[in-house]
């Protein structure tokens, strides 16, 4: 359809009184306003006076077709192959090392294409009902397969000694006959099988969703033992710096997407963290993977390096890190098999690194202050009267000014993220559509949509641009010159500490359960999170340490009393015989 050759055409709709024209391949005119089609076509210009030539093409459908008008013949999973590979490439910029994408992941979707009967076994699941071009022909022969790199040989080895199965030959690929066509460019899908998938319901089979494209990302990083966590990386995507929403625009021009296409690659919400880890398990266990890399004590994801790194992030004592490692040791959460991945193992544990470490960081939180509304507060008042007597010296830990300025650092914080999330844009640049017949009316509502988008922006006041932040690790910089706010990194515990022989020991001897009662094996979750039944300090504390990593606060509870279950096994046996409540106990 060429609307630049219909503009000579000048005349109004019949139906709609239009004067928008385009051209059909058959060369007639239709209103791209309403479809209607007409009788008339596109007169050719006569030859007969300028000699030794001859007319080339009659109407527009002899003519030869634009390059990208058909497009590929393509299938679903190199869709999501397109979007790993460049999420993978977006982790590089970020200072994973190469091998995450070249080995790794490239493994595991190799090993995923397998195990769902997609590709590198004897029947793929494409060819069942039509013949066609097996996947890894397709892939081989398709212009950007060299670029991407992920699906290569089927006698590839995985890590770890887990292998694909390659007791089978590669089938001759099959021409794609004129019904083949037809039906791949009809209607419903513009991949070859975005109707049968999107129908899949396979049992034991893990379908692949864009959200689980970060899943295999996270397992990637978790085998490589990267510096990022799962909570880093959803805020990566979330910061720009990964492909997520609408990471279809990054498909080749000739990869048309609509129709079943835009249910299965388009994503209008942001990624849950309990989500990606449910789905991290799932795909774990699906390939049969083998036990991980050990994570020992200097990895980045044992929890002492992880809990020096959220103490430096919200603004807490560097001497907490002493007592937030006893925790760890006496609780176990440390030792190697416990921190280790193994999808296969029969009793398989799973932890959540970022979320545990800083649990442990709210357990030192209570057994330092309690957080009962009453203790913290005291001992706020005797660190403020030590510190204006003793100007020069080390000042002591003031809880009350970190909670004044921790609130509103993390207010202004969580105001600037919900206003971003608000502003958001989820439209693509790359227009969806249901069919080709709806893409010219897509196409000019699209058009429409930028062009007021202009005028309104001209309308208001013009805004200076503001730069796009580089990634972090960290998302505050206390240290930072020029700001009132205070970094309590340096300053003392002295004050809540009573030197007892040649040690020192806690001045409260306190500690309240977070949770009395857990839940039955047979529930989805370990305890409940009502903020009406604790301290309001402790809600503090939850609320700004759950957005750090941008997961519910009930989360984050449940984690921290699963720590308190090891730390006070004998305590939590007798508060247990007790009616529920967060009833204080003695150390």
């Amino acid at each position: 359809m060429d609307l630049e050759e219909a503009k000579e055409f000048r005349e109004r709709c019949s139906q709609c009184a239009a004067v928008s024209w385009g051209l059909t391949d058959e060369g007639k005119y239709y209103c791209t306003s309403c479809h209607n089609v007409t009788e008339i076509s596109k007169e050719v210009i006569s030859t007969a006076a300028i000699p030794n030539t001859k007319i080339n093409a009659i109407n527009r459908g002899l003519k030869k077709k634009r390059k990208f008008e058909k497009g590929w013949d393509w299938y679903v999973c190199e869709g999501f192959q397109y979007i790993l590979y460049h999420q993978a490439e977006a982790l590089k910029t970020l200072g994973v090392g190469p091998e995450l994408k070249d080995e790794v992941l490239h493994n595991f979707w190799k090993r995923y294409l397998q195990k769902s009967k997609q590709a590198y076994c004897k029947n793929p699941v494409h060819t069942t009902r039509r013949k066609a071009k097996v996947l890894e022909d397709n892939l081989c022969h398709s212009d950007w397969a060299s670029e991407l790199e992920l699906l290569s040989e089927a006698d590839g080895p995985l890590e770890s000694g887990t292998e694909v199965q390659s007791d089978f030959e590669i089938p001759t690929h099959f021409p794609i006959t004129k019904a083949a066509q037809s039906e791949a460019a009809s209607v419903c899908s513009g991949s070859l099988d975005g109707v049968e998938y999107s129908e899949r319901k396979e049992k034991g089979i893990v379908k692949m969703t864009v959200p689980r494209t970060l899943a295999f990302c996270y397992l990637s990083l978790l085998w490589q033992r990267e510096t990022i966590t799962l909570s880093d990386l959803l805020r990566f995507v979330e910061e720009g710096h990964i492909p997520y929403i609408n990471a279809f625009q990054l498909f080749p021009e000739e990869m048309k997407l609509y129709g079943r296409d835009k249910g299965i690659f388009a994503i209008e919400s942001w990624p849950n963290y309990e989500e990606i880890y449910k789905s991290m398990i799932e795909i774990a266990t699906f390939l049969d993977l083998p036990r991980f890399p050990e994570v020992t004590e200097g990895c980045y994801l044992h929890p002492n390096i992880l809990c020096m790194k959220y103490l430096l992030e919200v603004n807490l004592p560097d001497e907490m890190h002493g007592l937030t490692c006893q925790v760890v040791k006496m609780t176990g959460i440390g030792e190697v098999d416990f921190l280790t991945f193994d999808p296969i193992a029969k009793m398989k544990k799973t932890v959540k690194y970022d979320v545990q470490a800083l649990a442990v960081i709210v357990v030192v939180l209570k057994l330092l202050f309690l957080l009962d509304d009453n203790l913290e507060w005291s001992y706020s008042d005797l660190a403020e009267a030590y510190n204006e007597e003793h100007k020069k010296d080390k000042p002591w830990f003031d809880f009350r000014k970190w909670y004044q300025i921790m609130k509103k650092t993390f207010d202004e914080k969580k105001q600037k993220w919900e206003e971003a999330r608000a502003k958001y844009v989820w439209k693509s640049e790359r227009p969806l559509y249901h069919s080709h017949i709806d893409k010219p009316v897509v196409y000019k509502r699209r058009e429409m949509v930028v062009n007021l988008q202009k005028q309104f922006s001209m309308l208001v006041d013009p805004t200076p641009v503001v730069e796009k932040k580089g990634p972090s690790s960290f998302q505050f910089n206390w240290t930072e010159e020029g700001t009132d706010r205070t970094c309590f990194h340096g300053h003392s515990l002295q004050g809540v500490f009573i030197k007892k022989g040649h040690s020192l020991i806690t001045k409260n001897s306190l500690y309240w359960l977070s949770t009395q009662k857990f839940c039955k094996s047979y529930c989805k979750h370990v305890t409940t999170y009502e903020e009406s039944n604790f301290s309001l300090s402790y809600q503090f504390i939850l609320n700004i340490f759950s957005f750090l990593l941008r997961i519910k606060t009930s989360v984050l509870h449940e984690e921290v009393s699963l720590i308190e279950k090891k730390l006070f096994k004998k305590k939590y046996s007798e508060a247990k015989k007790n009616s529920s409540g967060s009833k204080k106990v003695r150390r």
